[in-house]
């Protein structure tokens, strides 16, 4: 009996043991590399707008006791406080620094229209010893050679 089941197993085992055939594919196309060359875009430089497109004018400081600095170039403001401490520039912007024992002066300077000379057009006055707000016009006053 045993002889028998184990006979009877052997087309199983058979259909087991027998080899795969791999499936026939087609040839695959060699492939043809894609050569491309590399795109680089025109670079376009940005262009700056002119001034009239993004300037803005100034507002003018209108405080009693500043007439004699509001409005002046450069130039005039030298000749009232000699030379400044400090001088900085920033685009079409400026601003002078003038101190003495007293305080400090800053001056500063904007171009009232597109391309025009930069003018005083506010101030901003603080003591030398602890930098507290002072009067502008007495520190200004102070300060004049």
């Amino acid at each position: 009996m045993r002889r028998s089941i184990a006979i009877g197993l052997l087309p199983l085992l058979a259909a087991c043991a027998a080899t795969a055939v791999p499936p026939v594919s087609a040839p695959r196309p060699a492939a043809t590399p894609v050569v491309t060359a590399p795109v680089n875009p025109p670079r376009q430089q940005p262009q700056p707008a002119p001034a009239t497109d993004n300037f803005q004018p100034p507002r003018v400081m209108n405080v009693p006791g500043l007439e004699t600095i509001i409005g002046q170039n450069s130039l005039g403001l030298k000749q009232q406080f000699g030379e400044p401490r400090l001088d900085v520039r920033e685009g079409d912007a400026r601003k002078l620094q003038f101190t003495g024992e007293a305080c400090v002066l800053d001056i500063y300077l904007y171009p009232l229209s597109p391309g025009a000379e930069a003018t005083a057009t506010y101030v901003d006055a603080r003591r030398a010893s602890d930098g507290l707000d002072v009067d502008r016009a007495a520190c200004a006053n102070a300060l004049k050679q």
